[in-house]
């Protein structure tokens, strides 16, 4: 399948108008420097003073309309209030006003029609500019006017400015471009906003034994095990071998646990009295604050802990005073691992969770999220197509979310962010996606907000101190193939504070050693990075405005590690492209063996003849061959950051049926014959898997029986060869064993035949255990 011509999947490199211009050398004078400046228009809208009455009763209900030109924006109303105090901010966009003039009305707020108070004119022209580090502008008092120019009874605070989108009052601003957005609860999922991932720990919980246990029936002998819950994770011990009443265990369970804790530790000694019933021995909760926390790999003293016995009374729990069995754990929060709630192929964090353990940083990453365009419409609004989009980026504990442009498929953005940098070889992702609760928050329906694309930078691959400023094509996979949502521009810059410290951290773990010196396997990773990235994801999503379920686990790749018929693929091709070198150095050599260039072989020779009378020289001119080989590609070095490839990634000419089971849900929802086809296209490829490592496994096989007399005469044969061998190479010196041996590898098509050579066909014809099969 041909890509189709109009799609541009390649990175493009821009060169925006950042900061203003004010350029230094490489650096540029403003804060916001890696983002085009964006003008404002700011009013202030602070407080008024001896308003006039305007009802019946002499009551004022007051409330302030800001207008200019085609928009309007409206402040809260306080009932029955003439001093009232707003303190709220408006940000009209320059590039969009269309008036001279800036209005500031007063109104009452009533059931018909709201009554006019009075007003404050403004002339654009007479605006004052404002760029920070100046200092804010002071609000001043203004008295109000009627439509026709006269004082009138009242008086408003307010300031007037015109500014960038790095003033202070511009992220907490009302905005124009969101003046079809309405509700408080809707605005504050438009607005930008910083989170930090909470802290997350490792909790071991070691069960050890058990003492004087009661069970209900004391006429057998107990089948007891530990069940551990924490939250929604829930862990249990193997059922003790000691079936006695002093049972005894020594097995860990692992959990994941969440600062600030709020949730105990909940154990239960259970004695498994039917297949499909188990009764509760005993029970206990443990706060997590009082757990212990380490740091390395000492040794922790362990508890005991007494259980509480519970008795059922009328359908409800309660605890026997007499009671003395007690449960012998070591619990600890383990500090010194890195809690992994992403893939560590693309992480942005390595650190170990104890903030003690932590080192200096290396440097720092600033991120300008400039602007995207031709964004693909996501969604049906009044009977037209549209899209509210908005930006989020993570690395390392800190999620930053742009604010959400209304209505744009070109929306700019111009915010900058900026990251600490504690190691180099890690990743930020940049993701963007479609607002859909902009009626009200939660109260739309549940709808979920729409991924439109995502990116990833590593920052290895960035040079230190450069401005990296490219457009990254916006790409999804969807059940129907590849489809590019747009593009979004980006400008990026790594500093590094020390370079020598930078060039240590290449020789350092790449995780903490606590992961190396007590490895935990691989499916307890798994579970546990599950469990991690589902609290990441519900205490996002408490936050306010939420950071939703499904942004982070797009985010975090949640399902990255489900089968995949196109990854699959993607994964022996990326296998094939590094086994390809080898393959190529494996083709030029056989063209030497064969005399492809007579005189390519003769310089071979005479360098084979050289290595072998001089072997000191083999190391260095190795070395020195791959130095002049990366000398040599310099020249050709990646002049921009990798960007998601459809190619590698086998997604422009995936198979419909193939995406279709990529994006089934686990377990499957698909009808019984496409789940048996599907099964069946599975056997057939792990048939040829089979096939493969049947092979593999018969050639050690082979290599196992030279000595093992499976075949006695091949055994013989072999064991007088080494005999012969031992003694010929003893008398011989290896310089001439060498030469020998290479010139006849080396040696002429006209002294070669095309049957195979006689170790070849001696090693095929050893046994192997294949007939031993059924």
């Amino acid at each position: 399948m041909q890509r189709p011509p109009q799609e541009d999947f390649l990175l493009k490199e821009t060169k925006p108008h950042l900061g203003g211009g004010k350029v230094m050398g490489d650096k540029f004078t403003s804060t916001y420097d890696l983002v085009e400046q964006m003008q404002y228009l700011y009013v202030r809208v602070v407080k008024a003073k001896d308003l006039p009455g305007k009802d019946v009763t002499g009551s004022l209900d007051p409330y302030v309309e800001v207008r200019l030109g085609n928009y309007k924006g409206t402040t809260r109303h306080f009932e029955k209030k003439s001093n009232p105090e707003w303190s709220q901010v408006f940000a009209f966009s320059k590039d969009r006003i269309q008036a001279s003039v800036l209005e500031v009305n007063v109104k009452d707020k009533d059931f018909i029609k709201d009554d006019f108070v009075g007003c404050v004119m403004f002339d654009l022209n007479d605006i004052p500019k404002r760029v920070p580090p100046d200092s804010p502008l002071a609000p001043q008092w203004y008295r109000l006017e009627d439509r026709h120019g006269n004082k009138v009874k009242g008086e408003l605070m307010l300031a007037v400015w015109m500014g960038t989108q790095a003033d202070e009052a511009f992220p907490e601003s009302w905005h124009s471009d969101s003046a079809a957005v309405t509700g408080a609860d809707a605005l504050a999922t438009i607005r930008s906003k910083v989170y930090l991932s909470p802290k997350l720990w490792y909790l071991r919980v070691n069960v050890i034994e058990a003492q004087d246990l009661i069970p209900g029936d004391r006429s057998r002998f107990p089948e007891v095990y530990v069940k551990a819950i924490l939250g929604n994770q829930a862990l249990r011990t193997r059922v003790s071998m000691s079936k006695t009443i002093n049972p005894m265990w020594n097995e860990d369970l692992m959990f994941v646990a969440a600062e600030p804790f709020e949730e105990p530790l909940i154990l239960s000694v259970e004695d498994r009295v039917a297949p499909n019933k188990d009764e509760v021995v005993g029970r206990c909760a443990i706060p997590l604050q009082y757990i212990e926390r380490r740091l390395d790999h000492r040794p922790i003293n362990s508890k005991w802990y007494n259980l509480e016995k519970h008795i059922i009374v009328e359908g409800e729990k309660k605890k026997e005073i007499k009671f003395s069995s007690r449960i012998h754990m070591r619990l600890y929060l383990e500090g010194g691992y890195h809690v992994l709630d992403e893939s560590t192929h693309y992480s942005s964090d390595l650190r170990p969770t104890a903030k003690q353990l932590w080192k200096s940083s290396i440097g720092v990453l600033e991120l300008g999220i400039l602007n995207a365009h031709g964004i693909s419409p996501m969604k049906t609004k009044d009977g037209r197509a549209t899209t509210d989009a908005y930006c989020v980026a993570k690395y390392g504990q800190k999620w930053v979310r742009t604010r959400t442009i209304i209505d744009s498929f070109a929306p700019k953005w111009n915010e900058q962010y900026t990251w600490e940098v504690f190691d180099p070889c890690t990743v930020i992702t940049i993701g963007v996606f479609d607002n859909c609760h902009l009626q009200g928050g939660d109260k739309s329906g549940g709808a979920k907000d729409s991924r439109i694309g995502k990116v990833r930078i590593r920052l290895s691959t960035l040079e230190t101190g450069r401005v990296y400023t490219h457009s990254y094509p916006l790409l999804v996979l969807h059940p129907t193939g590849v489809k590019k949502m747009g593009e979004i521009h980006l400008a990026v810059r790594f500093t590094c504070s020390s370079l020598l410290n930078m060039m240590h951290m290449y020789s350092q773990p790449l995780l903490p050693k606590m992961h190396y010196i007590y490895p935990l396997t691989v499916s307890q990773l798994d579970n546990l990075r599950h469990q991690a990235t589902q609290i990441v994801s519900m205490r996002l999503s408490r936050a306010e405005p939420p950071l939703r379920k499904e942004i982070v686990e797009y985010m975090l790749d949640v399902g990255s590690h489900m089968w995949s018929m196109r990854r699959s693929k993607a994964n022996v091709f990326r296998i094939m492209g590094v086994l390809g070198g080898l393959i190529a150095i494996g083709k030029w050599f056989d063209q030497i063996c064969n005399w492809k260039n007579p005189i390519t072989t003769v310089l071979i020779h005479i360098l084979f003849l050289i290595l072998v009378l001089y072997p000191e020289l083999i190391l260095p001119t190795i070395f020195l061959y791959l130095f002049l080989i990366g000398v040599w590609y310099y020249r050709w070095r990646p002049r921009h950051p990798p960007h998601m490839d459809t190619r590698l990634s086998c997604a422009d000419n995936a198979h419909p049926d193939e995406l279709d089971e990529e994006f089934d849900t686990f377990p499957t929802s698909r009808p019984p014959d496409i789940v048996r086809m599907r099964y069946d296209r599975l056997r057939s490829i792990a048939g040829r898997i089979q096939t493969v490592v049947g092979d593999l496994a018969t050639q050690g096989e082979r290599l196992q029986s030279l000595l093992s007399w499976r075949d006695p005469r091949a055994t013989a044969l072999f064991v007088i060869f080494c005999l012969i061998a031992s003694i010929a190479l003893y008398v011989m010196p290896f310089q001439v064993v060498a030469l020998v041996t290479g010139f006849y590898v080396l040696r002429h098509p006209r002294f070669r035949h095309k049957l195979p050579s006689t170790p070849v066909n001696f090693f095929r014809r050893l046994p192997a255990r294949t007939d031993c099969m059924l």
